[in-house]
């Protein structure tokens, strides 16, 4: 009688049953990087400007954040579809030129501009992204070629229309007061004054953050950010994916436009130019990567959140604001670096 012999050890255990630590989750968190970077920029600037921790500074320091946060989300979102947007900057200014030009030469209710302004800045958006998907050339060209159009366009339309470089007041006709009120009204909070702006980047941050991570269209972005093709072979709908992310970019500067019209209520036309960058670099800061396939809405957020400390925390601590651009580059380069020693450290633990 023969016996049988007791079963091999397995040596190898399939990954998804492997249990993960609370460390290895908090370092797999594309966002970590950012949110050091971010403890060490507040210590920094509460050490080196006494006026930083001020509760109204606080108001302040948001705000500039926000300002560059609402469009730092869809940036993000795109990024990690593996492309890029830099009409995003001057696409905000089409948005407040076009609502503001329409509303004042047709003497409608200014919310007839708004909704006009929708529907142009969202035809801009899905114009860029089936231009990229027709054409198969890299986002950096398409999107390129559409900045040059849009800051011609700016200048051009608007002396062309106004006689001069910037829009008319609209400050006294119909339904300006409710349109301020939604985009560019503020509120106190404990005793801190703060602009709508931060309510509409807190809902986008949440909203994005939402999309990634519980729905089928979050699972899309990963997957085209991480590899096109091998999307498209496991039914991945990959154009309509980075159509809607270019739609996302364009909502959101209508957003930002509105903001810019309302709180002034007139427009330069060359305002925006340099701040598609400011939005891509916001989103690096915050983890994600210019390969695509990776990062987070939360990171960009706090990514904005250094910005606007460092944007503020030099005029506090009244240093010459030229060192802004230092700071911000540096910023730049130190986070990137400690995001890509944070992946090599999880992926060695793997």
């Amino acid at each position: 009688m023969s016996s049988t012999a007791p079963p091999s050890v397995i040596d190898h255990v399939d990954e998804r049953l492997l249990r993960t630590t609370p460390l290895k989750k908090l370092l797999a968190r594309p966002e970590l990087g950012s949110v050091v970077g971010a403890a060490a920029v507040f210590v920094f600037f509460a050490v080196f400007a006494d006026s930083f921790l001020r509760a109204s500074s606080l108001g302040t320091v948001l705000y500039a954040a926000s300002t560059i946060g609402i469009m730092a989300v869809p940036v993000a979102l795109l990024m990690i579809g593996g492309e890029f947007d830099l009409s995003a900057g001057v696409m905000v200014t089409s948005s407040a030129l076009v609502s503001s030009m329409f509303s004042y030469q047709m003497t409608a209710n200014v919310w007839v501009g708004v909704g006009v302004s929708l529907l142009v800045t969202l035809a801009i958006g899905v114009f860029n992204g089936v231009m990229l998907t027709r054409t198969k050339l890299p986002s950096f060209i398409i999107t390129l070629g559409t900045f040059l159009m849009l800051t011609g366009l700016n200048l051009g339309l608007t002396k062309l229309i106004s006689g001069t470089v910037s829009t008319k007041t609209i400050a006294d006709m119909e339904g300006f007061p409710s349109a301020r009120k939604l985009f560019a009204s503020q509120l106190t909070l404990g005793g801190v004054e703060l602009k709508v702006t931060i309510l509409w980047w807190f809902g986008l941050v949440a909203l994005a953050t939402w999309i990634l991570l519980r729905t089928r269209f979050g699972n899309w972005i990963f997957a085209v950010g991480g590899g096109a093709d091998a999307a498209r072979a496991v039914g991945v709908p990959v154009h309509r994916t980075k159509i809607g992310l270019y739609a996302g970019v364009a909502l959101c500067a209508w957003i930002s436009g509105q903001h810019l019209l309302f709180s002034f209520d007139v427009v330069q036309s060359g305002e925006g130019v340099g701040n598609e960058l400011i939005y891509i670099i916001a989103a690096v800061i915050g983890g994600c990567l210019i390969t695509g396939g990776y990062g987070s809405a939360i990171g960009s957020a706090v990514g904005a959140l250094i910005f606007g400390m460092t944007s503020k925390g030099i005029v506090y601590a009244e240093w010459n604001p030229d060192w802004f651009k230092f700071f911000l580059g540096a910023m730049l380069l130190l986070a990137t670096l400690l995001n890509a020693w944070i992946r090599k450290r999880v992926e060695a633990t793997k």
